[in-house]
């Protein structure tokens, strides 16, 4: 029983993916359908825009604790829908939300196994991360060039609070939400997923993450001196 309610919130999301990807619901979440259903959802928001909010949220919760590549689609609908400020609220609350589900099972299951595997390896390295784990983290998040889900479980490795973890998730993915928040208010006119992260915008996130990173590297020159 022990193992059986350690693994269960395990058990519960793979089971939960499976059956998505078994449903083909995944079939249906392309940019043309996104495009189809932006006025039905527009009008059920002035209809109801509290239960299309609370939905919206949830959705997308879900879909980020489940790792579904739909993120990106539902963040250009959230714009869409919400507009700019609140569409960028509603998606940050919903991807920190998914993001601290997949951290917490991942550090309650095989996270301490984990850990205790790559002790010995870690070293230094192991508390250089958790001393500056805000930096880290925030640097992680702002740099677009590490996948999402690789990011939501890699510091259950570590020994990092989760106050730290749900700050930086938030703060971390602001900018490239409000990125794509805004260009879903042209939903219409968007032709591929692929032409919207340009070199200059991965530069320029790029840029931010490391100036993130610069008090930790004053820090260590001036320890050296």
């Amino acid at each position: 029983m022990r193992y059986l309610k350690k693994y269960l919130p395990l058990i519960l999301l793979a089971t939960a993916l499976a059956a998505v990807y078994l449903s083909g619901w995944l079939e249906y979440a392309t940019l043309e359908n996104i495009q189809l259903i932006r006025e039905e959802a527009l009008l059920k928001y002035r209809q109801t825009p509290i239960l299309v909010t609370v939905s919206f949220i949830t959705l997308y919760t879900v879909i980020t604790a489940l790792s579904l590549p739909a993120a990106t689609l539902l963040t250009l609908l959230g714009g869409a829908i919400f507009g700019s400020w609140l569409g960028t609220l509603w998606v940050i609350i919903g991807a920190t939300s998914g993001a601290v589900i997949v951290f917490t099972i991942a550090k309650s299951t095989f996270g301490e196994s984990l850990r205790n595997k790559v002790k010995k390896f870690q070293g230094t390295i192991s508390s250089e991360i958790e001393e500056s784990a805000f930096s880290y983290l925030l640097f992680l998040r702002l740099v677009p060039v590490f996948p999402f889900v690789i990011v939501n479980i890699l510091p259950a490795l570590f020994s990092i609070k989760l106050s730290t973890y749900i700050v930086t998730t938030a703060l971390g993915i602001a900018p490239g939400t409000f990125v794509y928040v805004n260009l879903g208010s042209n939903l219409a006119h968007i032709k591929t997923l692929e032409d919207l992260l340009t070199i200059k915008t991965i530069l320029a996130f790029t840029l931010l993450g490391l100036l993130v990173l610069l008090p930790i590297l004053i820090k260590k020159i001036r320890t050296k001196r």
